[in-house]
């Protein structure tokens, strides 16, 4: 499959219960002109408390990096998990341009602010510490939810994410009342844009919301540590959100379309020195 442009966000390498192996998954399958990274690609929180990078993660790195070795333009606007990489924003490493946000304009014309969009949400804006403490729950539901996971796949139900059924209970209350969504759109509106694309809060949206006397689109990728989805735009400047949580494995030389749910609205082997140096150079 291959799309105009693929926004992906929140990928969190680095922390244990992220899915890089259906993040390669995806990698392998889709192609695009160029892919945006919304923030939270590789989670600087997790592994300042213990080092965790397997060979999936390792295999992203090099994926995307090959991306852009092959042409494709990168944009990364990092997030506040990956925040040292914000002290780059302007520059460039392995082809990967770092912004600290990004005004993209869609094939039908459409601008669209992208920003990852922690700057929004009430607990990390007013309280970071405790945004840490909520940080390290939210890794043992997700410790706890890969083991109920891989006791439904082996019983052959449906993907289903523990920490996002906790989620709905806890945390949307806090977004709630921080109006992150509004908060978004509202920002969008002030610098003229027609939308907005982010990420944070794990849940992927596409929806118009009203921002005073303009009506703006929202467009949230997910995440790929509870649902696994990805933004794309079409080369019409059709909008789509990907649900890529079918497909757990593929083999490196796979070219076939994976099955995929897609809600429409409007590495092989292991990374080089040279990758790893790229990625090195935006962490430190």
């Amino acid at each position: 499959m291959r799309y105009r442009t693929v926004f992906l966000s929140d990928l969190h390498l680095g922390m244990r219960g992220a899915q890089a192996h259906r993040v390669l998954s995806f990698l392998r399958h889709v192609d695009a002109e160029r892919w945006v990274l919304v923030g939270d690609i590789v989670d600087g929180w997790a592994l300042a408390r213990t080092w965790h990078w397997p060979q999936a993660a390792n295999d992203v790195v090099q994926k995307l990096l090959r991306k852009a070795r092959k042409g494709a333009e990168v944009i990364y606007v990092p997030g506040n998990h990956d925040a040292a990489a914000r002290q780059f924003a302007g520059l460039a490493f392995g082809g990967v341009d770092v912004r600290r946000q990004w005004l993209h304009r869609t094939a039908d014309g459409r601008r669209l602010l992208v920003l990852h969009g922690d700057e929004f949400d009430g607990m990390v804006a007013l309280a970071p510490w405790l945004s840490r403490v909520g940080a390290r729950a939210y890794a043992l539901s997700l410790r706890l939810g890969a083991a109920v996971t891989a006791v439904r796949e082996r019983l052959g139900m449906p993907y289903w994410s523990l920490a996002g059924a906790l989620k709905d209970r806890t945390k949307k209350a806090v977004q709630y009342i921080a109006g992150f969504e509004e908060a978004v759109a509202q920002r969008a509106a002030a610098v003229g844009a027609d939308g907005v694309v982010c990420g944070h809060i794990h849940r992927a949206e596409l929806r118009a919301i009203a921002a005073g006397e303009r009506t703006v689109l929202y467009a949230n990728c997910g995440d790929w540590v509870e649902s696994c989805t990805a933004l794309v735009e079409h080369t019409d400047g059709r909008l789509e959100i990907v649900r890529w949580t079918d497909v757990p494995d593929a083999p490196a030389e796979a070219d076939d379309d994976a099955p995929f749910e897609a809600d429409a609205v409007g590495g092989d082997g292991a990374a080089s020195p040279a990758d790893l140096a790229d990625l090195a150079g935006l962490l430190r």
